[in-house]
């Protein structure tokens, strides 16, 4: 009885660890690619690569917004197989607003032709055209007020004097 019990136990023993070995942990490259494609369906993803070694998952790559790295980090991380999440991800600098230096001076010229409603005045590389029609009386006026704000010329030529 004692021999019988044995067999069974290292029998149920080897079956075990048969079992047990079977178990395999998920391939570098399985994660690798359910960790893409969890975070392809994500527009800010475009751009982005991944990597894994040993369950450690790293993206690397960059995107527009601080939450978007986040996003993706968390997407990568709730994949079966990755242990950790190294987020190499940078986020990248907005855009600069461009602002040319004839937007300040076009509000300004505007401010100081409202009381001249004949006149129409236009701002580009920072010259000031004249043109429409103002009482010689107001010419010298108009004219001071648009060299006090330092444009590169002003151009009155197709302005008429009455």
């Amino acid at each position: 009885m004692m021999n019988r019990t044995m067999a069974i136990l290292v029998a149920f023993t080897v079956i075990a660890a048969a079992l047990t070995g079977c178990k395999s942990k998920p391939k570098d490259a399985d994660v690798k690619a359910a960790v893409e494609t969890a975070i392809q369906g994500n527009p800010a993803a475009s751009g982005t690569t991944v990597t894994v070694d040993k369950g450690v998952a790293t993206l690397s790559g960059e995107v527009a917004t601080e939450a978007a790295k986040e996003e993706l980090g968390k997407a990568a991380a709730a994949i079966a197989g990755v242990k950790s999440v190294t987020n190499n991800i940078t986020v990248a600098a907005p855009a600069p607003v461009a602002i040319t230096m004839d937007d300040p001076l076009t509000a300004a010229v505007k401010d100081a032709t409202k009381d001249f409603p004949t006149v129409a005045a236009t701002v580009s590389e920072g010259v000031i055209t004249l043109k429409g029609e103002i009482q010689k009386a107001n010419l010298q006026k108009l004219m001071m007020m648009l060299q006090a704000l330092k444009p590169k010329k002003v151009d009155n030529t197709q302005l008429v004097i009455k």
